[in-house]
């Protein structure tokens, strides 16, 4: 019954009309290279990289840090973090208003991590200063349309008079 258990049955399909010992040969060569390979990728742990859960960033064994922001447009946070190569996982604390953000990184990351939050920051700031292009707009439009209402004022002059 044991020996049953332990024995494993492998089927193998090869295309072709006649089998030669060198074609055999090469089938069951590949066979154990395929079976080589998908035991290499199970014995490995699939590695997560950019945005990520919190239990995925924890179970990377690295010392886990965190910033607390309270930026609602987070997501332009992770066009830097993409540009940066850090890793990191998103937590959303509601029990506040406005909600805040709670941005957890490895602990390897921290001078990687304030370089991004630097430029990440001094985006939304120049955001911030320059008005934004629908706002430019519709001040244009109230312009146009004071203009539109504005009334010129019609000068009519004659002259009568000999010319020499």
């Amino acid at each position: 019954m044991q020996e049953e258990v332990s024995t494993k049955i492998v089927a193998i399909a090869i295309r072709g009309g006649k089998i030669s010992a060198d074609v055999l040969d090469k089938a069951l060569k590949k066979f154990v290279q395929e079976l080589e390979k998908a035991q290499k990728t199970a014995s490995q742990p699939k590695t997560y990289r950019g945005k990520q859960t919190v239990k995925h960033l924890v179970s990377q064994n690295a010392a886990i840090s965190n910033i607390e922001v309270t930026d609602g447009n987070i997501k332009s946070f992770d066009r830097t973090a993409k540009k940066y190569g850090i890793d990191y996982a998103l937590k959303k604390d509601t029990s506040e208003l406005p909600p805040r953000y709670i941005v957890f990184f490895k602990g390897r990351d921290v001078d990687v991590m304030t370089q991004a939050f630097k430029e990440f920051s001094s985006k939304t700031v120049k955001r911030q200063e320059k008005p934004s292009l629908r706002q430019q707009l519709s001040k244009q439009i109230q312009k146009a349309k004071e203009n539109k209402h504005r009334e010129k004022e019609k000068v009519n002059t004659k002259e009568r008079g000999v010319e020499l």
